[in-house]
C-alpha cells in the first residue's frame, strides 16, 4: 500500500512541478492569479519535484519517505491558505480531495502564439474533454 501510495503522489507531483519549473503558460497564469512571481513559483515546482523524488526515494530508505511527504503535507496546506486568500473556493483551494483528477490530465494548454490559455480538463490520449 506503502509503495502504491508513494507512486502515485510521486506521479501527480512530478509533472506540476516540472510545469513550474519550465514556467509553462499555465503556470505562469496560476503564479499571477496567485500574486506570485514566475521565480516563487519555480521554487514551488522544484520542491513538487524534490518531494516526488523523495518520496520514491522513500521506498528504499524510509526517513527521507517520511521527510518527503511531511514536506508535501505542509506545502500543500500552505497552497490551500494561500488560494483561499485569493479569493478561490474551498473546493479549488483543497489540492487532492476524493473525486479530483491530478497530474498531467489536468492540463490542456491551447492557443496561438503568447495567447495560450487553461482550457477544461481533457481525456488523456483522446483530446476530447471530460
Amino acid at each position: 500500500m506503502t509503495t502504491v501510495l508513494a507512486v502515485a503522489l510521486s506521479l501527480a507531483f512530478l509533472p506540476l512541478g516540472l510545469a513550474k519549473l519550465a514556467s509553462a503558460p499555465c503556470m505562469r497564469q496560476a503564479a499571477a492569479h496567485l500574486g506570485m512571481s514566475v521565480r516563487l513559483y519555480r521554487v514551488v515546482g522544484a520542491l513538487e519535484v524534490a518531494g516526488a523524488a523523495g518520496l520514491l526515494t522513500g521506498l528504499t530508505w524510509t526517513p527521507l519517505g517520511v521527510a518527503a511527504a511531511t514536506g508535501l503535507a505542509l506545502l500543500m496546506a500552505a497552497a490551500a491558505v494561500v488560494h483561499l486568500r485569493h479569493g478561490d473556493p474551498p473546493s479549488r483551494a483543497v489540492p487532492g480531495r476524493p473525486g479530483r483528477r491530478t497530474g498531467p490530465d489536468l492540463l490542456d494548454v491551447r492557443g496561438n502564439g503568447d495567447d495560450r490559455r487553461l482550457t477544461r480538463p481533457v481525456r488523456p490520449g483522446t483530446g476530447s474533454p471530460l
